[in-house]
């Protein structure tokens, strides 16, 4: 019993190990994006839909099932006669329809298009589901590094009410000094609940974007992603990825090249398919002949024809104008995020380098002057404030950058 026992336990820590080996699931970003390529049922649906778009390419093109035919002739007068009836008069035909020639290879192409669709569809799919992803997990990040501080600032706030406490029972400070730390006390509580509440929220949309209960446990974001130094920024480089792996332009072209091949299928569909056909005739006991045939449809309709061509080249110039839309919005959209996302960098830079220093140089200054009496209790708390709006304001900035950041990749389809 205890081998067996042994064994048991020797497989479960084998099994276990690849689990806990890494890093626990919502502590990293791209520990959430490997996760959700693989189980987000959304992005599942694209990548299945491409899949089915593929295999429509090679009967696209196929020639349609050939038809065999059998005839009796003259069944009444072989009636009459039983030895006719016995051994009828039959002919056996099989017959093959053939389009017009280069209309299988535009089908082919008009699919191949689809396909192109297909997976430019399900690109954009993996970069919008992505850059959700990455915003969240940013949101996440800012909440916990937000509600961290808050509960420093809640812990200073305790040891200044200990500070006007002392003043006051020492009369060198009023009560209101103390009712002033309490409020300040009281606002932050109210403060942190709603931050709890936020976080809350960003758990249950990280949870639903990976397509797990929205309850289930999510370590705690470890750091946002680094920011990409300014040489991969460069806008004209940038540009030329966009127009190059852009999603939406991937779909656009390949939307072009669908209405284009349909525009050249519509122009052949004035030109007649035609059937091609063999036949056997069986006379008594006797099969002696042989018949050939070809068929051809005519393509009277033409005015129906002319406005299908009409259709193709007005639905050509709709999918060129809508890429030109979409490549001009994308465009915009860069080059909007882009200054976006120097802006906050710089802002950040601004609050760690300057308004942080004075301001927690501001705080010191007052707290060494509260407690000798030459400064009072509500510039001290005012001290206090402005560290708290600046790291908060930083905090802000980064959130700005990682979600222009995302933004910026879902444009490109790719990372950075």
């Amino acid at each position: 019993m205890k081998p067996s026992l042994s064994i048991f336990s020797l497989l479960c820590a084998l099994w276990l190990t690849p689990a806990c080996a890494g890093e626990p699931l919502g502590s990293d970003l791209p520990g959430l994006l490997g996760y959700a390529r693989e189980h987000n049922p959304e992005f599942a649906a694209a990548r299945l839909e491409a899949e089915a778009a593929q295999q429509r390419a090679e009967p696209a093109g196929a020639l349609a099932d050939p038809v065999l035919r059998t005839e009796l002739y003259d069944i009444t007068s072989q009636t009459a006669n039983m030895n006719q009836f016995l051994m009828p008069t039959q002919r056996y035909q099989l017959s093959q329809a053939l389009p017009w020639f280069g209309k299988r290879d535009l089908q082919r192409a008009i699919a191949t298009a689809q396909t192109e669709q297909a997976n430019g569809q399900a690109a954009a799919d993996w970069s919008d589901l992505a850059s959700r992803l990455k915003a969240t997990y940013a949101m996440s990040y800012y909440l916990a590094a937000s509600e961290r501080l808050t509960q420093q600032t809640l812990d200073l706030l305790d040891n200044l009410e200990q500070i006007a406490r002392e003043r006051y029972a020492n009369g060198l400070g009023s009560q209101q000094d103390v009712v002033r730390v309490q409020v300040e006390t009281t606002t932050l509580l109210g403060e942190l609940i709603g931050i709890q509440n936020e976080r809350h929220h960003a758990h249950a949309e990280l949870n639903s974007l990976l397509a797990r209960p929205v309850n289930a446990a999510l370590a705690e974001p470890v750091q946002p992603r680094p920011l990409p130094p300014a040489a991969k920024l460069d806008e004209q480089a940038l540009l030329e990825r966009l127009r190059a792996h852009n999603p939406q332009l991937q779909i656009a072209d390949a939307q072009i090249q669908s209405a284009d091949k349909s525009r050249d299928l519509a122009f052949a569909n004035r030109y007649p398919g035609f059937t091609l056909g063999v036949a056997r005739t069986q006379y008594n006991n006797s099969m002696n002949t042989w018949d050939v045939m070809v068929e051809f449809s005519i393509p009277l309709q033409q005015s129906a024809r002319r406005s299908q061509e009409h259709e193709a080249e007005a639905m050509l110039a709709a999918a060129s104008a809508r890429k030109q839309s979409a490549l001009n919005q994308a465009e915009s959209s860069l080059s909007e995020n882009l200054s976006a996302l120097e802006s906050a960098r710089r802002t950040e830079t601004l609050i760690a380098t300057r308004l942080l220093p004075q301001s927690e140089l501001t705080y010191q200054s007052a707290l060494a002057g509260y407690q000798t009496g030459k400064v009072d209790f509500a510039t001290l708390v005012d001290a206090q404030r402005q560290i708290l709006q600046a790291r908060q304001q930083q905090l802000k900035a980064q959130l700005e950058a990682q979600s222009r950041l995302a933004d910026i990749e879902k444009l490109l389809g790719e990372e950075l």
